[in-house]
């Protein structure tokens, strides 16, 4: 296994350092100019030679990129040029939200996708089948930003003054926000690297109530993130739902099943020892697809419900031509995206023993 690991972690090098190339010729491609961008009317060409020079943005692209990965290795993404901030700062604000969304909209669809999935195949040509297939359908049709609408809608209008009502937008309440661990631990001089993992943890809410022992904060963030998960995992879990019922149907139907079912195992055994890991392999690859989505597509969710995640922040970023923004964000999701499959290719050699000898 630990061959297995090492053989795909040689193989991401050259991954990275193709993605780190085509994120940054893209970013030179976006049309516009990013000194009128920013500057509007007051875009003399004075002010734009000037800028353009601040930024390095007039040297030849070998030498912007030379210059971008020689920043890279110190762990430096540059400043923005909208905020004049430091990307990483940018980074460290954003990417614990978006994080967060994510993993629970992938814990909501995963569990009810499946359950679904080995529901209806097991339940297979009956009405129970039917209706599960009808549930997946339908959520796999619907619009995210509509789907939003209507639970915010429902759960912060039709459900006022109920125990059951969720607030429609924002991170916390009002008055709630998460302690500055810097402050906490008197570390507010540290700088760089330290700094940034600092400020990473201080907006992980988990790891902030964690250190903090500040519970309500967690519980008010879990109720700001539940509309957002189940709007954005709806069509995760249709997709999910769907494998899992095609892929346990095709396994189900194998020699090596009846063979244990003639053996006098119970059928849940069957299903859980034997069927189910063989059938994970699909339903564990598209989980990875779908979980690497959802950190560059939840732009619609985070709109609807004013969430200040990494979508968001990446399309502004965009729109105003930030290029060590877009830069920046776009290398965070492709390396987390590129995590995730290694972590599903793992995930491959331990469910089935062969592919650790390809």
């Amino acid at each position: 296994m630990l061959q297995f690991i090492a053989r795909r972690l040689m193989l991401l090098l050259p991954v990275m350092l193709g993605v780190i190339l085509v994120t940054f010729l893209i970013v030179r491609l976006i049309p516009g100019d990013p000194c009128i961008t920013m500057l509007g009317e007051r875009a003399t060409p004075a002010k734009c030679e000037a800028f353009l020079e601040r930024y390095g943005l007039n040297d030849n692209l070998g030498v912007q990129f030379v210059r971008y990965l020689e920043n890279l290795a110190k762990g430096d993404f540059g400043d923005s040029i909208r905020f004049t901030r430091p990307v990483t700062t940018l980074i460290a604000e954003r990417l614990p939200l978006t994080m967060e969304l994510t993993l629970l909209a992938m814990f909501f669809s995963t569990t009810v996708g499946v359950l679904l999935g080995v529901i209806s195949a097991l339940k297979r040509n009956t009405i129970i089948d039917t209706i599960t297939m009808i549930i997946a359908n339908i959520g796999v049709s619907m619009p995210v930003f509509w789907l939003g609408l209507l639970l915010a809608y429902f759960f912060a209008l039709t459900l006022k003054g109920t125990p059951f009502v969720l607030p429609p937008s924002g991170r916390f309440s009002a008055g709630l926000s998460p302690v500055d661990l810097a402050e906490f631990w008197n570390l507010e001089n540290l700088t760089g690297f330290k700094a940034f993992i600092i400020e990473l943890m201080s907006n992980t809410v988990l790891v902030n109530v964690i250190i903090t022992g500040d519970w309500p904060l967690f519980w008010d963030s879990l109720r700001h993130l539940i509309l957002p998960a189940l709007a954005v995992g709806t069509i995760p879990m249709s997709i999910i739902a769907r494998m899992t019922r095609s892929s346990l149907l095709e396994v189900v139907g194998l020699d090596y099943i009846r063979a244990a079912r003639a053996k006098g195992m119970t059928e849940s055994r069957v299903i859980r020892k034997h069927a189910m890991r063989n059938a994970l392999i699909p339903i564990v690859t598209i989980i990875g697809i779908e979980t690497g989505s959802l950190l560059s597509g939840a732009v619609l969710t985070e709109t609807v419900f004013n969430l200040p995640g990494f979508g968001t922040g990446l399309v502004s970023a965009i729109l105003a031509r930030d290029y060590p923004v877009v830069q920046g964000f776009t290398l965070v999701i492709a390396t987390i995206f590129v995590l995730v499959n290694l972590i599903v290719d793992i995930s491959y050699a331990y469910l089935d023993p062969r592919i650790r000898l390809d």
